[in-house]
């Protein structure tokens, strides 16, 4: 048996504890078909989930204003993912009352701190736009052999 495949194999067997969490630090692995961070870097990475955390990284938001800076996205798609990421413990929903109410959005540490990376990610794709336009136009000119 090879080490990674022990190793999968001792991460589906990593007991729980009531709350759901393994009882092993260390068994977490995104590759392994079963591990829970493999949604949350699903919902991170995501199309939405990405462009919803670099925009609370810029600023607490209420809804419509997240809505109108994620540009493209339907009211259904961004509530799905504000729950998501609410859920994962990276947003807080901070719901005030009143008429009508007043709900906002920011990132919690944790949110900061992933929404951080992942603006670097962005501003690197962004800096390197010109190389990939010109990598597409070289794979489309071959036919997309």
């Amino acid at each position: 048996m090879t080490e990674s495949s022990a190793r999968a194999t001792a991460e589906e067997n990593t007991p729980l504890d009531p709350s759901g969490v393994p009882d092993a630090f260390d068994a977490f692995d995104v590759f392994a078909r079963g591990c829970p961070s493999r949604t949350t870097l699903e919902h991170v990475t995501g199309r939405w989930g990405g462009l919803t955390l670099g925009a609370l990284h810029e600023d607490t938001l209420r809804f419509n204003q997240l809505r109108r800076r994620v540009d493209g996205v339907s009211e259904k798609m961004l509530s799905q993912t504000l729950h998501a990421l609410e859920r994962d413990g990276l947003v807080v929903r901070d719901a005030r009352p009143g008429n009508p109410p007043h709900v906002e959005y920011r990132l919690t540490p944790l949110g900061t701190e992933v929404s951080t990376r992942l603006l670097g990610l962005i501003t690197l794709l962004e800096d390197r736009m010109p190389e990939v336009l010109t990598a597409r136009a070289a794979y489309d000119g071959r036919g997309g052999k």
